[in-house]
């Protein structure tokens, strides 16, 4: 908009025409101000190779500004980047001091600069560097690490080297799926690795890597990985225990822990009979103090798989526990164990036995219906 100015005012500013320009901020300038206060941009720069005859805005900023209007716009889509700077222009050059021009986020650019990222030997050091600056300036727990993956579908075409690939599916397995597999700090949910992979892939296989790259960034020992079932195969257990890492998941019921289990059942039941159970109680929504769960521990020797000469032995508890939640749910689906008692089983190794009380760190999950305690020496 174009404003003719009053005689004082084109003497102090120089000017007989005030041109003003309205564009939408929206939450950009907060979205860029914390990538800016992340080190987003150096970081990208300084891992992602720029030739020498490239020109324009760097992979850095260019990423910033992108994820600026992914965020905001709740849209993913390169080809509408062009329109959105065209609304935006002098916004964001004012916001990242740098000079952007039309061309700086065309489609073949944002195709290159995915490239770059999908590469491990670029993205893993990107990741370890911004998971470092993180932790170190806002003094981040790292004790404990969650570990899952999950799938997404869609109607996509299936290709011999594609991302989509039909796989074991909890939607719809008509449809191809992509696999991310996810280690994050917990109970934060801070992503410290991600994984994007094919989907027809199987979980058990997931974990070691990316468990591998956590250890690698964090430099240090005694961290609680958590997870479900398929983060409990007897490999991913050798390897955390041969680095004095603890792991925390269920036993699947197969194998030799279905034979057991009628057995730690009925063993729980006798000791639920005779008060010996453990209590272990939480405070509810409404500051009471409930019973979560119940059950007993004990202690067994594995031996890892390999060689004799490689093989390595450790000690891990295994946590019999009642959770009255999932019991609950059980009673609602008709599917009830003997007496009622549903016993899931968590293992973590050389850690002090399971007390009642409030001095400890709880690890919740309600997709399992279940609360089991680990506590400090």
């Amino acid at each position: 908009m174009r404003v003719q100015l009053a005689q004082q005012a084109k003497e102090i500013l120089g000017t007989s025409d005030l041109v003003m320009i309205t564009e939408r901020v929206d939450d950009v300038a907060l979205l860029i101000g914390q990538m800016v206060k992340m080190g987003l941009p150096e970081v990208l720069d300084r891992h992602i190779p720029r030739h020498w005859t490239q020109r324009g805005l760097s992979w850095g900023w260019t990423a910033v500004i992108w994820l600026a209007y992914i965020l905001t716009e709740g849209d993913h889509r390169k080809v509408s980047m062009e329109t959105y700077l065209k609304g935006m222009h002098h916004t964001l050059s004012r916001l990242t001091a740098q000079a952007i021009e039309p061309l700086d986020f065309s489609d073949d650019r944002l195709s290159h600069l995915l490239q770059h990222l999908s590469k491990p030997a670029y993205w893993h050091q990107i990741e370890r560097e911004l998971n470092a600056r993180s932790i170190e300036i806002y003094d981040l727990s790292q004790d404990m690490i969650r570990c899952d993956a999950t799938t997404v579908s869609g109607d996509h075409e299936v290709t011999a080297e594609g991302l989509f690939q039909f796989g074991h599916s909890k939607d719809d397995p008509t449809r191809p799926q992509m696999k991310v597999m996810l280690g994050a700090l917990d109970p934060l949910g801070m992503p410290l690795a991600t994984d994007v992979l094919s989907g027809e892939r199987a979980d058990d296989g997931l974990y070691l890597p990316i468990i591998e790259r956590i250890r690698s960034g964090l430099h240090k020992t005694g961290l609680l990985f958590v997870g479900d079932c398929k983060m409990s195969a007897l490999e991913t257990r050798a390897y955390l225990a041969q680095h004095q890492d603890m792991y925390l998941s269920p036993l699947p019921l197969t194998g030799a822990t279905a034979e057991a289990m009628e057995a730690w059942i009925t063993e729980g039941v006798a000791k639920g009979n005779a008060g010996a159970l453990e209590r272990i109680v939480r405070t509810n929504d409404r500051g009471h103090t409930v019973l979560a769960a119940e059950g007993y521990e004990f202690e067994r020797t594995c031996s890892a798989p390999g060689d004799a000469e490689d093989a390595m032995a450790w000690k891990e508890r295994v946590l019999v526990v009642r959770s009255l939640m999932h019991a609950a749910q059980q009673a609602a689906g008709f599917k009830l164990t003997p007496c009622g008692r549903t016993f899931l089983v968590h293992y973590v190794p050389d850690a002090p036995p399971m007390r009642t009380g409030h001095d400890g760190q709880r690890i919740h999950d309600e997709r399992l219906g279940l609360t089991s305690a680990v506590l400090p020496a």
